[in-house]
């Protein structure tokens, strides 16, 4: 069975394979924000078939809120690790953790006002939320099979 790849070693010391796998692991986030797009397409009509109307909508909130989550996240953790990494870097240690507080406020304030609205949409809504484990599992899934073709 072969090692895996060097993470901390240089394109150039890199075999072409690990090069390309390398390169595939790069684009995970990007692949991951699309799943959660293709997913939520195709998890609205059994929402709206489980919870009717109010459910799909629910969930399509939740599906928004999943997704504006995520790229915010992202946007976060690439910050903050800049800003550990890069001690010049301009963006404030402050401003970085007011983003994650207030996206997991706007998070409250959709759940607080769809549960309050109903019960049904509420459900959606947490089928929505759920969009980044269905993405990361799928993601896993691909990765895997890529990892044993490529290897």
């Amino acid at each position: 069975m072969t090692e895996p790849p060097n993470e901390d070693a240089s394109p150039a010391e890199l075999s072409p394979a690990d090069q390309r796998l390398q390169a595939f692991n790069d684009r995970a986030l990007a692949r991951m924000f699309r799943t959660m797009l293709i997913v939520s397409v195709f998890l609205v009509a059994p929402a709206f078939w489980k919870y009717k109307a109010a459910g799909a909508i629910g969930f399509a909130a939740g599906a928004i809120v999943s997704c504006i989550n995520f790229r915010a996240l992202r946007r976060s953790v690439e910050a903050l690790a800049d800003r550990v990494v890069n001690r010049q870097s301009n963006e404030k240690g402050g401003s970085i953790v007011l983003r994650f507080i207030l996206r997991y406020a706007l998070v409250g304030a959709a759940a607080y006002a769809i549960f309050n609205s109903s019960a049904l949409a509420f459900r959606g809504f947490l089928w929505g939320l759920c969009l980044p484990v269905a993405a990361m599992m799928i993601e896993a899934g691909v990765e895997a099979v890529v990892a044993f073709r490529e290897h």
